[in-house]
């Protein structure tokens, strides 16, 4: 049997989603949740996903400034219960969903297409040569 498209997540989802990415922001900023690695080099919630039945959050980070994000994911992994409990005391909810951590590369891909577009061979394509073009032609 196929499997069927995903839908678009609901307006509930998307506003939990929000208030846990918050929730572990806050926590994560104020220092509730110690942990050597995650002061030594702090971490950004980059953005929280839930399943459908909200039971399942992945959690989006990036190291701030960049840089090697393993220390970052074993860190939160040891720390994966205090912050469950965090989101459990701030966001009221039926059941606090089971968090699972995933680095954000979009900054690495956005970096990337940055750097393409400053390579000089693609910088001559975009040159905009008007030259023969009628309608630049002051009357």
């Amino acid at each position: 049997m196929a499997k069927q498209p995903a839908k678009a997540p609901s307006q509930r989802q998307l506003r939990v989603a929000e208030e846990i990415r918050q929730a572990l922001s806050q926590a994560l900023e104020r220092g509730d949740i110690y942990d050597p690695d995650l002061t030594r080099r702090p971490v950004t919630i980059t953005g929280v996903n839930l399943s459908p039945d909200m039971r399942n959050a992945m959690v989006s980070f990036t190291p701030l400034g960049g840089g090697e994000a393993e220390t970052s994911m074993k860190a939160l992994m040891r720390q994966k219960g205090h912050l469950r409990s965090h989101v459990a005391n701030t966001v009221h909810m039926k059941y606090v969903p089971a968090l699972r951590f995933v680095e954000d590369k979009s900054f690495d891909v956005a970096d990337h297409i940055g750097a393409l577009l400053r390579d000089p061979h693609v910088a001559q394509d975009l040159v905009d040569d008007r030259s023969g073009d009628p309608e630049d032609e002051d009357d």
